[in-house]
């Protein structure tokens, strides 16, 4: 808990509180300058969950995109393995805005290839991939701070895993699935509490779950599709979900559409069924990408192979694609995303 005493001279705390807590977010680097009572508020999560309780806080999609050829590493003096170095775009869907995060500063030519995006009481949170450069599987895990518009480096994840499943519940970011560098599925699953920078073991799976998606379901977390080492490239229509402090996974069967592959492009209908993006009526085919905004959801995708981005709404309630406008320089290849509410 705060110490509330004097945040403004003259005004009662309860009243002062509600006045800072109504300042928009993109005036909290330079609030936190203001005096030290400031400072520790602002980056408390005490005053962000009382933002997000009184409904102050705000969604936003971030992205890993494939960033533009002349901001990229050709403009540094080493030579680029990949054709595209991606960083991190973030669209506020209410401004129709569209901003790049300054790179990570351990990897400052382009996050690592296939990292997956989540949050946590309004951080974004990066995490694994491949090292751009030797194609190494790395457990690196980034937190960036829109308060202090800066990186600091997490608790690397235990295990080592590529293409596994990520979402938050309840403040923290739980992974699962993959497989390890030996190319084996995997059905472990682990929690990361970021304001404590603490990894947690959780139960397994009942089975491998190689290249699965995440999603978060109501209060569950759900682990969808994916194969086992065996199985390669055969997906499976079961999937899993674990709510905190139960303790244990629940299987359901028939979840998904058998062989087809749930990466970034699981949707949930009115009543929580899912269902394939790639089928939408957005006429977008390829490298789809969802975000989940609340009452609605952010749709990516281009229609061909090495096509431009497009850009959609969707209402959950009605299922209507609104297309919306894309800035020129920020329709590059999307990879994933998550929503941060900050």
């Amino acid at each position: 808990m705060v110490e509330l005493l004097d945040l403004i001279p003259g005004l009662p705390e309860e009243i002062a509180l509600d006045c800072l807590t109504r300042l928009h977010s993109t005036t909290h680097p330079l609030a936190t300058r203001v005096c030290k009572t400031w400072h520790h508020l602002f980056h408390s999560t005490h005053f962000y969950l009382h933002r997000k309780r009184t409904g102050h806080t705000q969604k936003v999609a971030c992205f890993v995109q494939a960033l533009p050829l002349n901001s990229a590493s050709d403009t540094v003096n080493v030579k680029p393995v990949c054709s595209y170095s991606y960083g991190v775009t973030v669209f506020d869907p209410l401004s129709q805005s569209w901003d790049r995060i300054d790179p990570v500063p351990k990897y400052p030519n382009g996050l690592p290839l296939f990292c997956r995006l989540s949050s946590s009481h309004g951080k974004l949170v990066v995490m694994g991939g491949w090292d751009p450069t030797s194609y190494s599987s790395v457990n690196d895990v980034f937190v960036y701070d829109f308060t202090t518009q800066s990186w600091r480096q997490g608790k690397d994840i235990p295990e080592s895993r590529s293409f596994f499943a990520v979402g938050e519940l309840n403040g923290r970011v739980i992974v699962a699935g993959g497989h390890d560098d030996s190319k084996n599925a995997l059905n472990t699953a682990w929690a990361y509490d970021v304001s404590k920078d603490e990894w947690s073991e959780l139960p397994r799976m009942s089975q491998e779950r190689d290249e699965c998606e995440g999603l978060v379901i109501g209060s569950e977390f759900w682990v969808v599709s994916g194969y086992k080492t065996e199985s390669q490239g055969h997906f499976e229509g079961s999937a899993e979900s674990y709510m905190v402090g139960s303790g244990e996974w629940n299987r359901i069967e028939e979840a998904w559409r058998p062989s087809q592959c749930p990466r970034s492009c699981v949707g949930v209908a009115k009543h929580g069924k899912l269902f394939g993006l790639i089928k939408s009526a957005s006429g977008i085919r390829m490298g789809i990408c969802r975000v989940q905004l609340g009452e609605s959801t952010i749709v990516t995708g281009s229609t061909y192979t090495g096509g431009p981005q497009e850009l959609y709404l969707v209402e959950d309630q009605t299922g209507k694609f609104d297309r919306l406008d894309m800035p020129d320089e920020f329709r590059q290849f999307i990879r994933s995303g998550c929503c941060v509410e900050i």
